[in-house]
């Protein structure tokens, strides 16, 4: 069944926001979801971004491909891909034929899909077991998998949205990503991660755990910046909505 696309109003997040020192940006962060213990759960229970949930086919969110965010994104990803061998990756010799990208009658550009999901992603009869062969090649090889894959890839489930105004100013935004982010589509799966309290298991903040992702898609003095904001708060996080107890009722 659909999920209505009417805002949630028990969706309540805390921000924070500040000016960048050496632009003319002002940056916004959801500190609910860095404070979080938001964790990717692929393979360990995660039921992908499918209509039905599916965790039997151990896809996560790479059901469909990944788009690709300017030309530096995709040749980086193919100089990637021309490095993995086929104990990388199951479909080597299909890319080899095929292709790895493909472009959209609206011009964007994409991975390829291959039976009904991303051409990366290794299934579970792989004899590496299910998950992006680029994801496994940089664990290989003691790199991070972020040296490998597509920005999408590597940043989910954050995103950043820049908004410019009248006057050239940039408002950058970092937070979580919504269902509504997939488009559409978003609206029909029956399971996303950051709506389910399966995910928010993590033994450390999405702050810390993804750190790199962070400053790769600020710099390293913004991050600073947000330590050095967060280090002077007094007030416990607000909980993430996903896993938020509902308050005891008062007794008449």
């Amino acid at each position: 069944m659909a999920r209505s696309a009417t805002p949630d109003v028990n969706d309540r997040h805390e921000w924070l926001s500040f000016d960048d020192p050496e632009e003319q940006r002002t940056w916004v962060f959801d500190i609910t979801f860095l404070l979080s213990r938001w964790t990717c759960i692929f393979g360990q229970g995660c039921q992908g971004v499918l209509t039905e949930p599916a965790p039997e086919m151990v896809e996560g969110c790479c059901s469909y491909g990944a788009h690709f965010v300017d030309d530096d994104d995709m040749r980086r990803t193919q100089k990637a891909v021309d490095t993995l061998t086929p104990d990388d990756w199951q479909w080597a010799k299909v890319a080899a034929k095929k292709g790895v990208m493909e472009q959209h009658d609206d011009g964007t550009w994409t991975t390829r899909l291959h039976k009904d999901a991303c051409i990366m992603l290794n299934r579970p009869d792989f004899p590496g077991g299910p998950g992006c062969a680029l994801h496994r090649a940089a664990m290989s090889r003691g790199l991070r998998h972020m040296d490998l894959k597509p920005e999408v890839c590597w940043q989910l489930p954050l995103r950043r949205i820049d908004a410019v105004d009248e006057l050239g100013h940039v408002t950058s935004t970092v937070r979580e990503w919504k269902r509504r982010d997939w488009g559409d589509g978003g609206q029909e799966f029956a399971w996303w991660c950051t709506d389910s309290p399966d995910a928010f298991v993590g033994d450390t903040t999405v702050l810390s755990s993804m750190r790199d992702e962070i400053i790769a898609m600020t710099n390293q003095t913004v991050f600073d910046m947000l330590l050095g904001a967060l280090a002077e708060r007094s007030a416990p996080p607000m909980p993430h909505p996903a896993v938020q107890v509902a308050a005891p009722k008062r007794r008449a």
